[in-house]
C-alpha cells in the first residue's frame, strides 16, 4: 500500500531569541496510507492544528521532511508549493469558506480553473451530484443550509482529485444531526473514491471507527493507532 503522507522528524519552533521560543511541534513521525481515514486528535495547544498547516504546506517546517504523495515538499520553491498544494491537497475547514457572491457551481470550479484543467463546469458538477447537492448548483452559496454549505466544501476539497484532503474541525459548526451526515460523506468518498482524509477534530467520538488515530500531546504525536491497536 502506498503512502500518500510521510511525516519524518517534523519539528517547529516559533520565535528568533532562544528565550522566546515557543516549540509546538517537536520531531513528530508517522505515515497515512492511500484510501486512509485518519484523526489528528488533541487539546487545545496540543499542535495539531500547527500540523494540519504543515501537511497543508501553507507553514514550513523548522526541522523535518513531509513527503505528499512521493514527493519531497522540502525541495520546492514557493512558487512549485502554490501550484503543488492545489494540485495535490484539498482543504475543508470548519466554515465552510465558500465565497458568498458565487453560486455553489462556481465555487466548486474555482480550484479546478486554478489548476488550469479543462472541463470544469462539468466536473464541479459531477462532484456536486456525488455530495447530494445537484438541486443546489445555481444558488447563491449564502442561500444554502450549513450542512448544505459544509457538503459543498467537502465536494470543493476533492475538485482536482487531491493525493491527501485535510479537515480541519469539519463538524465543530454543525448541529449533531448534520455533523453524522457530513461525517458519513467524507467517509463514503473515502471507501468509494479512495480518498485519503486526515482530519483534525477535538471530539473524535463524533467519527466513529476509523483506520488511524493520531493523538497529539504538547506538540509531540505520542500515540499512533491503525483502527484501534497501536502501532
Amino acid at each position: 500500500m502506498s503512502k500518500v503522507l510521510d511525516i519524518r522528524g517534523l519539528t517547529k519552533i516559533y520565535g528568533k531569541e532562544k528565550a522566546n521560543q515557543v516549540t509546538a511541534l517537536s520531531n513528530v513521525s508517522f505515515s497515512i496510507n492511500q484510501g486512509e481515514f485518519a484523526l489528528v486528535v488533541g487539546s487545545s495547544g496540543s499542535g495539531k492544528s500547527t500540523l494540519l498547516n504543515m501537511i497543508g504546506l501553507l507553514d514550513k517546517p523548522t526541522h523535518g521532511t513531509i513527503y505528499v504523495d512521493g514527493t519531497d515538499t522540502s525541495k520546492l520553491n514557493d512558487g512549485q508549493i502554490s501550484s503543488f498544494r492545489n494540485k495535490k491537497v484539498g482543504f475543508v475547514f470548519q466554515f465552510s469558506n465558500l465565497l458568498s457572491d458565487l453560486t455553489v457551481l462556481e465555487n466548486v470550479m474555482l480550484p479546478i480553473q486554478m489548476a488550469g484543467t479543462s472541463k470544469s463546469r462539468e466536473k464541479a458538477a459531477e462532484l456536486l451530484g456525488a455530495v447530494g447537492l445537484r438541486d443546489q448548483m445555481k444558488q447563491r452559496a449564502d442561500r444554502i443550509s450549513g450542512g448544505q454549505a459544509q457538503r459543498a466544501a467537502i465536494a470543493r476539497g476533492l475538485a482536482n482529485q487531491p493525493a491527501l484532503v485535510l479537515a480541519d474541525e469539519p463538524t465543530g459548526n454543525l448541529d449533531s444531526v448534520t455533523s453524522k451526515s457530513v461525517v458519513k460523506l467524507m467517509k463514503s468518498m473515502c471507501s468509494t473514491l479512495g480518498q485519503t482524509f486526515v482530519v483534525v477534530t477535538h471530539d473524535q467520538e463524533d467519527f466513529g471507527d476509523v483506520d488511524r488515530i493520531i493523538q497529539m500531546k504538547d506538540g509531540k504525536a505520542y500515540e499512533t493507532m491503525v483502527r484501534g491497536v497501536r502501532a
